[in-house]
């Protein structure tokens, strides 16, 4: 079941097209202040090193036993960003660990170390450790290589479905409904028309705006999430995959995993005086706890906070809400957060 909803998953291409002219491609391996509020504040926009694009970010091909590849012209790096973006990594690793269970098994949580930046010019191997198949729980390890050297590795926790009378749960933040805000992308699209800024500014909003993810974000306070403007380092945004992905869950989680590291490092980053500028910012590690199914193209409220930073890195913790107010997933990330100097 999994493997023939991926398939039809891939259909649903996130292809990109720049409409900069390649000459001007060199402000794009800048880190001038405005781009480093944008990695921060969970914006995602592809290289354009990177324009070929295979038709899903989490196929892979198996090529052995336990083992999945995923193509150099899959892999999608963050303008700005040296390395392969992290969600990907996990989405594709998860995904190389579900073709190795039951199709009736879910993902109750996962483990992940960031060792390396993954390269986006190299292939990425996933080793796949069958490492307990249960009644009830299975478990697997999976580690990711390029070139034999490892640069990232998890642990993935799988479990049938059950039920207990003991449960309990948060309450889901009151916060505006997604019909009443601002994509992030429009509001980057007014700031193109409105504000006075320079080239090289003018330059990177307008590659955020032809080569976007086909994930759709309505933050709360769009100032604050795109580091226009002071605050606690608490943050709410709207979430939701634009295509529709169908109804396996397997691949749904999937879909999280990519979705989960948008955004949490940057909640660190908010209470930085505007300008402050982040010379170096990327994920060391990160966990996932799998509560309630979900549909990944639908409105989920992103719940981010950040109760330390300091000494180079951040910590930030996040909740994953369905609209009906039921909590979802829980995540707990700590990422280098380094300031330029």
């Amino acid at each position: 079941m999994f493997r023939t909803s991926f398939r039809k998953f891939q259909q649903l291409t996130c292809q990109t097209q720049s409409l900069v002219q390649r000459s001007k491609a060199k402000y794009s391996r800048q880190l001038p202040r405005s781009l480093a509020r944008t990695m921060a504040s969970g914006t995602v926009t592809m290289s354009r090193d990177n324009e070929d694009l295979a038709r899903s970010f989490l196929k892979l091909k198996k090529i052995d036993v336990n083992i999945y590849r995923a193509s150099s012209k899959s892999l999608w790096r963050p303008v700005g960003s040296r390395f392969v973006f992290g969600g990907q990594v996990v989405g594709q690793a998860l995904t190389a660990a579900f073709n190795t269970v039951a199709d009736e098994l879910l993902l109750h949580s996962l483990h992940c170390y960031f060792l390396r930046g993954g390269n986006n010019e190299k292939p990425i191997l996933y080793h796949v450790d069958r490492t307990r198949d249960g009644k009830t729980y299975t478990s697997r390890n999976i580690k990711a290589t390029q070139e034999g050297i490892p640069i990232f590795t998890m642990q993935a926790s799988f479990k049938v479905e059950e039920t207990d009378p003991l449960e309990h749960q948060f309450k889901m933040p009151v916060v505006p409904d997604p019909e009443e805000l601002i994509s992030s992308r429009d509001y980057m699209k007014n700031r193109l028309e409105t504000e006075e800024m320079s080239d090289s500014e003018r330059l990177l909003i307008s590659e955020y705006l032809t080569q976007s993810l086909h994930i759709e974000s309505r933050p709360i306070d769009p100032q604050l999430y795109h580091g226009q403007k002071q605050g606690e380092a608490r943050r709410y945004v709207w979430v939701r995959a634009i295509e529709n992905i169908g109804d396996n869950m397997q691949l749904q989680q999937c879909v999280a995993g990519f979705i989960s590291d948008l955004a949490l490092l940057g909640a660190a980053k908010q209470p930085a005086p505007v300008g402050h500028q982040l010379g170096f910012i990327t994920s060391l590690d990160h966990s996932m706890w799998f509560h309630n199914t979900f549909r990944a193209e639908e409105w989920m409220l992103y719940e981010i906070e950040s109760p330390q930073c300091g000494k180079g890195k951040a910590l930030a913790l996040g909740r994953i809400w369905r609209r009906d107010g039921v909590l979802a997933v829980s995540m707990a990330q700590e990422g280098v957060l380094r300031s330029k100097i």
